[in-house]
């Protein structure tokens, strides 16, 4: 009876760490399937987050503005929105994480009553191997909706903002897709509002 007994103990305690292990496995295929935007802790959410070496950087800019729901209107809460960037050099810093690749450059707001929002970044460089603008990359996600991206953040002096690009922007999406920062305090000032789509 003892030895049976001690067969059960072992056939439930290897199920168990089977059972964990698979979990693990299924848990970490998520992880690196899944959009960058879900790389974060739902707890540390703000309306507010800076990007990392904000402080190293010489072109340093605050992004601020307003999500509206679809009508234009009325504040979005609770929105999360994520931007990734390259560096200064138009460079995107790749790094790891349990063999998933993710963007250095990146952070996560969620809006708050009354849908604001605010980055603590730098202006991105030019990729000029590839002709690349500045740009920011930025993913929204609504509550219980799929995410979605949005146009990217460009900028007013960009040297590779050619007039002929502008007139491309102008007919596919809004003009305020171009950012003009200013600077006060030592620091580049620049605003974007956003509407969701219906």
């Amino acid at each position: 009876m003892r030895r049976l007994t001690s067969l059960i103990c072992i056939f439930f305690c290897l199920s168990a760490i089977h059972l964990g292990y698979t979990q693990d496995i299924s848990d970490l295929l998520d992880y690196q399937e899944r959009h960058s935007l879900y790389d974060y802790n739902d707890l540390q959410l703000k309306n507010t987050d800076t990007i990392p070496d904000f402080n190293l950087k010489d072109e340093k800019l605050k992004l601020t503005g307003t999500i509206y729901l679809s009508d234009g209107v009325t504040p979005a809460k609770d929105v999360i929105l994520f931007i990734e960037q390259p560096d200064e050099n138009g460079n995107f810093d790749l790094r790891e994480d349990n063999e998933k690749r993710y963007v250095h450059h990146r952070a996560w707001v969620k809006t708050d009553v009354d849908g604001k929002y605010t980055f603590y970044t730098f202006v991105p460089g030019n990729d000029r191997r590839y002709n690349q603008l500045q740009q920011i990359f930025p993913v929204i996600k609504e509550p219980f909706k799929t995410e979605y991206e949005i146009d990217t953040f460009l900028f007013e002096d960009d040297p590779l903002l050619s007039k002929r690009c502008r007139n491309k922007i102008t007919k596919k999406s809004h003009l305020s897709r171009i950012l003009s920062p200013k600077k006060k305090d030592g620091i580049l000032i620049a605003e974007r509002n956003i509407i969701l789509n219906p």
